[in-house]
């Protein structure tokens, strides 16, 4: 049955943070809460946690109000959490044993995951000798080292250089094949597409589109058109009527607001027989879904 929001709000003073949101994930893999800084995300966060109270609605998990004792989660917070003085080890195994694991346990997951996330040569050092990215899989440890049912990652990405984010991100497919389910703030949008078959966006406190992240995207019409060819075509992509954005080695990107334009163009460039090897209609991407919804 899974996590299920249903028209929870909160209030704070005369402000409200969060408006009337409802959501659910009814099946193991990765929900994507986006929204600008503001937006309500955290307060969401903190309240599927049972940090804030929520003034209205309700939040359940397989069909039970949700409580940290009803649920066991793993949180990895957008800040860091972990103490700069101590050692690496010491740390992931106090925050194992908060999470109610024994030392024979906690230890056996800390040298699995401790492998899994290339940092086992930095067990033994303080937090502050690591770089922003170690840090951040040492806490991403933190948050699975408990095999936690709910997961939720605020900017799990931050500071992680390319070879490290392919590690995190083998390791996200990976839980979701246990069965996992995952709530994943991020302002990385192309991350969002790559993991999130569902989203929310939010915008002070109000949900302003939810739902199926394909379904969302094929319900706007295409607005840019890919072209390669073998030869320049600039007088051609002009005479159809259509304004390029980019090119460079015969490679264009172009603005369209009709398709039968493009096509169009398409068919005179075979006409007059110019060899096309691509030629792709593309949707907006979540970016521009999302400036276009938050943006004002």
């Amino acid at each position: 049955m899974g996590l299920k929001l249903e028209h929870v709000t909160k209030t704070y003073m005369d402000k409200v943070a969060v408006k009337d949101i409802s959501f659910s994930i009814d099946k193991p893999g990765i929900f994507g809460l986006l929204g600008t800084n503001g937006a309500g995300k955290t307060t969401t966060i903190r309240m599927l946690l049972g940090i804030l109270k929520k003034d209205t609605g309700s939040i359940t998990w397989n069909g039970k109000e949700i409580s940290r004792e009803s649920v066991n989660f793993g949180y990895l917070p957008e800040e860091r959490g972990i103490y700069p003085k101590s050692k690496i080890k010491d740390q992931i195994i106090y925050f194992a044993k908060l999470k109610g694991m024994q030392q024979e346990e906690a230890l056996k997951q800390l040298t699995y995951w401790a492998k899994r996330l290339e940092v086992n040569e930095y067990l033994e050092l303080p937090a502050e000798k690591l770089s922003k990215g170690n840090q951040q899989k040492v806490q991403f440890i933190t948050a699975v080292i408990h095999n936690p049912e709910l997961i939720i990652l605020d900017e799990p990405f931050s500071g992680l250089d390319p070879i490290n984010a392919e590690i995190l991100k083998q390791v996200m497919f990976e839980l979701i094949e246990q069965g996992k389910y995952i709530v994943m703030s991020s302002h990385q949008m192309t991350q969002i597409e790559e993991f999130c078959s569902d989203v929310v966006i939010m915008n002070k406190g109000v949900t302003v589109l939810k739902g199926n992240l394909q379904q969302i995207k094929n319900s706007y019409p295409c607005n840019l058109l890919e072209l390669t060819t073998d030869k320049a075509v600039e007088s051609y992509i002009e005479n159809a009527g259509l304004h390029i954005i980019f090119s460079k080695n015969n490679e264009y990107q172009i603005e369209i607001k009709e398709e039968k334009k493009a096509r169009a163009l398409l068919k005179d460039l075979i006409d007059a027989g110019i060899e096309v090897n691509r030629f792709e209609l593309k949707r907006p991407s979540l970016q521009e879904i999302f400036v276009e919804k938050v943006g004002g």
